[in-house]
């Protein structure tokens, strides 16, 4: 692996005992959640955005099905406190990766976690591993027992 970023994912992603993961380096950007779909063969749904938020003005990273918008308002209903996406100074100090690569663990602290319901339907699902490069797959039961993920609704309707 060349890239830094994914260098560093999967060394945290050890230290939590994950270390079996299939990284996937890819010769084109996957920034996006639709280009990484394309790298990978699968549909956008299946891609995990991770976007760190300020709730209440803490960090607090969403995971969000590729093909859904993250909704603020409702989000903020339910949790009963302002939301608002991190900018990216603030990505890169809490989750501790630039925006495209953020992963959905393996970050410099744990971070509270929420998890899209519509990711439920898959049974694995594709996410950034650290860089814009690099995606793995990975089981949704996995991934939310890795996380300590709380499933809400997340995605705008």
């Amino acid at each position: 692996m060349s890239e830094k970023g994914t260098r560093r994912f999967l060394d945290r992603a050890a230290e939590l005992g994950v270390d079996d993961l299939d990284v996937r380096v890819l010769d084109d950007s996957a920034h996006t959640a639709a280009q990484a779909a394309t790298a990978v063969g699968t549909e956008v749904d299946a891609i995990v955005k991770s976007l760190l938020l300020l709730v209440g003005g803490s960090p607090t990273l969403a995971l969000v099905s590729g093909g859904h918008r993250l909704d603020t308002a409702g989000l903020a209903a339910t949790l009963g406190a302002e939301v608002a996406l991190a900018d990216a100074r603030t990505v890169r100090e809490h989750a501790g990766y630039s925006i495209g690569g953020v992963p959905p663990f393996a970050h410099p602290a744990p971070l509270p976690t929420l998890f899209d319901e519509t990711l439920l339907r898959f049974d694995t699902v594709w996410a950034a591993a650290g860089s814009a490069h690099a995606v793995f797959p990975i089981a949704v039961d996995r991934l939310r027992a890795i996380t300590g993920a709380r499933v809400v609704a997340l995605a705008e309707r």
